[in-house]
Formats: C-alpha cells, structure tokens, sequence
C-alpha cells in the first residue's frame, strides 16, 4: 500500500510511522510474551506505592514503622521550593517545556557523552516512570531481557511512552510530588519526607537551601554521596546542586557564596533503616493484625496503614524501668550467688552434664559448621573457643568484650529474663507489654509467646471452684498433712504435697487466711474436696487457653501458661466476673485519618457478680491476712488514701520462675521473671521466690504510675459490691507471733516455700473487717452472724507492743533489702 504513495521521502516516513505504531501496540499488548509489562491505564491513573505503616501508643505517640521500603509521602505544598528548585536545577532544567521526553536533552547528552562528559538525557518524568513502574526489572522486560542491547532500547523505549502517559493524566506539581515520594534515599529511606526526618530529624518543609542541596545531590548516586559514609563526597556533591541552582537563577550569587562555605551538618533522627522501632510490642501488634490483614486484603508492610494500639505510653515507659531497675539488681544477685560456680542443676542440685554442648546442638547453623569442619574434635573445638570482638547486652548497656563462642554461650545462658503485662480488664485494653530484657538481642517474647509454670498463682483458681461449690471465704480447713490418690491411665499414683516450710501447723484457717497465705496442704484438700477436673474447667472459662493436665497438683501451677493468659483470667475477677478477650490495637487508619476498622473488646460472663467480689475480696487477703504473701508490698509507697491491692505471688520448683499478680481497683498486671533455660534458677527461697524477683517490678512499676497524677491512675479502696453479698465473708484471723530469730520467711509461697509476718497488714485487716461489719450492720439492719468470726473469741498470742511491732518491721525492712 505504500507503493502508492509516489514521494519517496513521504513514504519512507510513512513506513517508519506505520512501523512505529505496529511496534507500540506490540510492546503495549506484550505481544508473544516479548516485552514484559508495560502500565495500563488503570495503573497510570492509580499508581501504587510501597507505603510504611506506621504504629502508634494510645495517646499518639510513634512506637515505630512496618515496611519493605520507608516510605511516607507528602503532599506539593509541604515539600519546600528549594528542594523543587535544585531537583529541576540538577536533573532536568527544561523540565516546564517537554511533555516527558527531552530530544533535545537526549541530544545534547549523546553529545556530551562522545566528548567524554558522559550524562544522561532521562527528565524527571522518565525517571518516575523507571522508579513509579519499575521498568527495567525482570519481571517487565519479557523475553527480550536475554538479548543485551535490545533489552536496554525496549526498556528506554517503555519508559518514554510511560512518561508521555503521565504527562498526559497528572500535572507538572503532581509529577514532581510523585518522583519525591519515589526516590530512594539511602538506608532504607524512600521519598523525601522519610529522607529529611533521617538525615535532619525535621519535617520536609522545615528544611534549609544547603540540606535541600544535599538531599537532591544524593539522586545522582545513593552510595557514592551518603553523607554518613562519605562526607566529603556529599558534600561536594551539595556544592555541584548549589552551582547548579546559581546557572538557572533559584539563588543569586551572594546566596551561592554564602551557603556553600558551610560544613556538613546532620541531625540523625529515628529512621535509622531497619523496620523502625523494632521491640516487642511492636512484634506483637503485627502478630495480633496478621489475620485480621490476610482477611480483609491489607499488606502491613506495604499498604501505608496507622495502626493506634491500646498501650499507654506513660504505663510502658514506668513498667520498662521497673524492669531495668529490679533486673539489673536481680541479675546481680544471682551472679553473686553462683559465682564461679556452675548454674545448670537438676533437683537434686548436681551440674548437668555436658549443658553447654546440648546448646550449641539446638543452633541453626551448628550441623553446617560441624560438616565444613569435617566433624573433626580439634578444629571445632578451636573455633568455638576462639575468641572475638563482639557487642553483648548488659544492665549498663551494651557493651564490647572479646568472648569465644562457648564465652557468649555461658554469658547468655545465665541472663535472667522477664514477661510483663498490664490489662484494663473493664475496656479490655492491654496497657502494657513488656517481652523481655531487650529485643535486639532477645527476641523471644515472654508475655504470650512462652509459657511456664505458675506456682502458687494458680491457687485462686481452686479456691474459686470452692466459693463455686457453695463455700464461703470464712470456711474453715485444718493445715495438716495431706495424702491423695489419683490415677493417671490404669496406674494409681499418691500425691503429698509438703508446705513451704516443710511443716504443719495443724491450725484451723479460713480459706481467706488458707490463700492469702498461700498454705499449700489446705489448697490440695480443697482440690480434692471441689475435684481438679472442676478448677480445670473454671481456669478456662476465666481465659486460661493453655492445655492443663487435670492432677491434683494442678492447683499448685505444675502446668505452663502464658503472661498474657494469667493476666486475661485473673481480669475476670476485677471485671464483676466477666472474661474479656483483651485487644492491642483500638483503630486502624489509611494515610489520611479515615478509619478503616476499630476494635472492641468481647467481653462473656462467666462467673456471677458475687463470686467475682468475693475473690477480689479473699486476694487482698495476701495483703491483709497473717502471713499474707505479698506483703513485702509494705515497703514500698502505695498505702495512701485506703488504696487496696489484692495479688499472688508464685514460685515454681527449684525456684525457676518467679511470678507475681497484682490487682489495683483499676487494673490487673502480671509479672514472670526466670531464665530460658529451665536448668538454671536461683538456690534458695531467700533469693529466688517470686515474692523477691517478680513482685517488686511490680512494685516500682504502681508507684510510679500513682505519682504521675496524668496516667488517671489512682489510689484507693476497691469498689463494693453491686449486688447483695449473701455468703459469710468477715472473719478476722488470728495473729500468731512468730519467733524472729527463726529463718526468715518474708513473703513466700511456691510449691515448696514459707511465710511472713506483718503486723502493719494485720492491723490494716482488722480496721477493714471492722469497716465492713459496720456497713454489713448497717444494709442489713441486724448484728452480725456468729458465724462471721467477729464476735467470736480469737486465737491469738499476747500483742505486740508498738515499740516491738516497729522493730520487727525494721528487721523485717533490712533482711528484704539485704
């Protein structure tokens, strides 16, 4: 048909347009698989980044980023004129008059690079389309990627046409928005917003004409001119923009000779090119969202999401320095108690052989390095005690030491490590978690992610089971040994659980008395009495999810279970009786504000009204009660304006975890100190009880929280009851004086631990229970039951004088400190 076309000029060029349009079409349509990808219409028109997602504490604050590139876009007017004027100085001076392509930039380049000044002809517009589309990846280049030359000239060639689609649906001001928030700025940092906060710690429109300089010189080359690599590259780099900006008249030359005498200076912010802010807390959010992601089509990482959790930054911060404060003690406790001496014992206290060689066997990469040294003894045992320079974790801060692999082995098996968890059980938020010692070098989270034995803080549930079966706080069982057979398959077995002192008192006590002291023989009666399958069945309906074996030993914590677990079911109990399934994230936003889902904790009751109050009530027993284990509470500032706490302490065998649960009328929080290894734990009661390492993190943690009056937090009593109390519950305990020249018993209580005498907490008992007679005379009108033990002649020891009482508070003080 061209033959018809009798100018020869006219109808080669038609040959060369018809040409041109055939092989447009081709690289449009991909045809036979050839030229890979090419945009669309809909992707010009919707243009999709890689956006950072962005998680939050309740009340605004950063925790930090998810993302595969650090992105987080702006818009024109927050980007400041001279990082536009020194991007179109540098990169593309005509960039108001082409429509996407420059020929003649393309040119004057070809020129220039036949000259020897090799540079590039691509406009602003070319390179967004490269860096918006990803034009020369693999997976848009076809099967022309394996032929050199042509696979450069397609790719080229796709990018023009790119550039003229996005001339055609965007303005100049939307394309140079778009290429800012594309670029690549070293570190991890993508787009000039994220670029300006990492290199200046400032917002992009606060930034000077030498660090707009800077960033813009960095597009030449990320590398080559980072300025924390190469400073004095970046800065020659900045001066070449500034003249730049000088030739096409942005700055005049007083400018010029001003700014371009200043040094380099940088003001390195948060963005520092990991996923920023990496910590438990934010591990954990991304598990919590991980299904509700996969189910509703949003990539975390990607999809420029703000997440707003439940955790109160005031409450994390005091609980994290609690946890540095009493771990850092802790630590060297235990360092001071095992000296040179080996940890790594069994029950019976003897070293476990060979412990550092079954470690190293659990290493990934341990069976490669014994193949690359051909299992050969020598050579792996001169590697592994090769020593090194390296960075381990201490209280102080990290620190460098020279350790071979069998030194840092020993050091971290030895660390102690800690699980933290405060839940507002009324909302159902969880206001703080703290997994561990620190995430840059432990990244195993101790909150929900390990479980272990809970000790005596798994009592309360047996005691529930027995208020469930009709009995009443005021109840009364004898302390006296305890012999129980069971059956486990066609196997009979016998279980006679010891008390923490080894002995028996043979003494009535109330359940109230029985738990708040934590006797472990009353608490295996009543077991039996209510059946283990029975306190089973009420700690999973409180929110213990673990699988428990049902023995009678169950009651005394012989089953694993999570922070996060412990926590969520003693919530039951501050919540008038109602399991929450407690949320960490509130609300989820795009980048825009707009809400994208919001959160609200289930709540499903599960115990009446009353039994809830009335095991709040039998918990401030362990303050309150003869002998109550979390009495060591005393010592710290908590007791102002009749505030009231109920808790628990637990402590496993061979005093390997250290738990405490502490109830304020507020909040419920839960605290498991121990080491990783099972093997490893404390000697004695007098260090290793959970009285000693975990109920003074939460100490330190309330009493911060109470003198910060902007928390909401407050002291004070527990709310009373909304509904009639129709079970005896007020019945003093007798105080019994013991002898302090025995060993000292402060605040235990485990599967194998002792007790502790406070006449402070038995005055506070006696003032409560006259207190609540009173109100008990007063709604019922009537003088109060025989039966409540209030009338009742006491069993008691001739009292203490004030003098005496204060000094046995002073022994009492200095042993704990001690």
């Amino acid at each position: 048909m061209f033959k018809e076309i009798p100018n020869k000029p006219l109808r080669y060029f038609s040959i060369i347009i018809y040409l041109l349009i055939i092989f447009i079409c081709a690289v449009e349509l991909n045809f036979l698989w050839l030229f890979g990808y090419s945009p669309a219409k809909k992707d010009i028109n919707f243009p999709s980044l890689s956006l950072s997602s962005e998680v939050y504490y309740s009340d605004g604050k950063l925790i930090g980023k998810y993302y595969k590139e650090n992105r987080t876009p702006v818009n024109f007017n927050q980007i400041d004129s001279t990082i536009v004027n020194a991007l179109i100085a540098t990169e593309d001076a005509r960039f108001y008059k082409h429509s996407g392509v420059d020929f003649l930039s393309i040119g004057s380049g070809i020129i220039s690079t036949v000259t020897g000044d090799k540079r590039g002809g691509s406009t602003i517009t070319q390179q967004l389309a490269k860096n918006l589309y990803r034009t020369r990846n693999n997976k848009s280049q076809g099967f022309i990627k394996h032929i050199p030359v042509v696979r450069t000239l397609v790719s080229k060639f796709k990018e023009w046409l790119t550039a003229y689609k996005l001339e055609a649906n965007y303005s100049k001001e939307d394309i140079i928005t778009m290429y800012l928030n594309t670029v690549p700025f070293g570190n991890n940092s993508y787009g000039i917003n994220t670029a300006a906060k990492h290199y200046f710690n400032k917002a992009v429109d606060k930034v000077k004409l030498e660090e707009s300089a800077l960033l813009v010189g960095m597009l030449k080359a990320t590398s080559t001119y980072n300025p924390i690599k190469n400073p004095e590259k970046a800065l020659d780099r900045r001066n070449v923009v500034l003249a730049q900006m000088l030739k096409y008249d942005y700055i005049n030359d007083a400018t010029y000779q001003k700014i371009v005498k200043k040094p380099l200076k940088l003001n390195l912010g948060k963005d520092t090119g990991k996923n920023d802010g990496d910590s438990y807390l934010r591990t954990a959010v991304a598990k919590w969202l991980q299904e509700w992601c996969d189910e509703n089509g949003y990539d975390l990482y990607e999809d420029g999401l703000k997440i707003y959790t439940t955790i109160d930054s005031r409450l994390q911060k005091y609980a994290e320095e609690a946890v540095q404060d009493h771990m850092k003690i802790l630590q060297r406790r235990f360092n001071n108690v095992w000296g040179d001496e080996e940890p790594w014992r069994d029950s019976e206290g003897n070293v476990i052989p060979n412990f550092i060689e079954n470690n190293l066997q659990k290493l990934p990469w341990y069976a490669d390095f014994k193949k690359r040294h051909k299992n050969n003894r020598d050579s792996i045992d001169y590697y592994l005690n090769k020593p090194k320079k390296m960075t381990v974790f201490t209280w102080d801060g990290d620190k460098e030491v020279e350790f071979s692999t069998i030194d840092s082995l020993t050091y971290y098996a030895k660390m102690l490590n800690t699980g933290m968890m405060t839940l507002d059980p009324f909302s159902g938020k969880i206001k703080v978690w703290v997994g561990g010692d620190n995430y840059n070098y432990f990244k195993y989270d101790h909150v929900k992610q390990s479980k272990r034995q809970a000790g005596s803080t798994f009592k309360p549930f047996a005691y529930l089971a027995a208020l469930e079966s009709g009995l009443n706080p005021c109840d009364k069982f004898t302390d006296k040994p305890v012999k129980i057979e069971y059956k486990i398959g066609s196997k009979t077995e016998v279980w006679e659980p010891k008390n923490a002192d080894y002995n028996f008192s043979y003494r009535e006590m109330s359940l109230r008395w029985a738990m708040g002291k934590s006797v472990n023989s009353i608490t295996a009666q009543i077991t039996e009495q209510v059946g283990w399958d029975k306190v089973v069945e009420l700690a999973h309906e409180c929110g213990i999810e673990s699988k428990l074996q049902s023995v009678p030993s169950v009651s005394l914590g012989s089953n694993d279970v999570s922070v996060y677990e412990m926590v969520r079911a003693y919530g039951t109990f501050l919540n008038k009786g109602k399991r929450v399934d407690p949320i960490l994230v509130e609300k989820i936003t795009d980048l825009d504000g707009n809400i994208i889902e919001e959160f609200k904790a289930k709540h499903t009751q599960v115990l009446s009204e009353e039994i809830a109050w009335l095991m709040l009530y039998m918990f401030r027993g362990s303050m309150e009660e003869p002998g109550g284990t979390s009495q060591a509470l005393w010592e710290w500032d908590l007791w102002k304006k009749n505030n009231q706490i109920g808790g628990k302490t637990g402590t496993s065998s061979d005093y390997v975890d250290g738990w405490y649960m502490g109830i304020t009328k507020d909040l419920v929080t839960g605290v498991w100190v121990g080491a990783d290894d099972r093997s490893i734990h404390f000697k004695d009661s007098q260090t290793g009880e959970g009285s000693r390492t975990a109920l003074p993190i939460f100490a330190k943690f309330m009493e911060k929280v109470y003198r910060d009056a902007k928390t909401g937090i407050t002291l004070g009593p527990f709310p009373k009851p909304d509904v009639e109390i129709t079970r005896t519950y007020i019945c003093p305990s007798p105080r019994i004086v013991v002898d302090t020249s025995s060993t000292d018993s402060l605040a235990v209580d485990s599967l194998m631990l002792m007790e502790i005498e406070n006449p402070e907490a038995q005055q506070n008992q006696e003032q409560n229970a006259e207190t609540e007679i009173k109100t008990e005379n007063k709604n019922q009108n009537k003088a109060p039951d025989v039966k409540q033990g209030v009338t009742q002649k006491q069993e008691t020891e001739a009292p203490l004088s004030k003098k005496e009482e204060r000094k046995l508070q002073r022994e009492k003080r200095k042993e704990e400190k001690e």
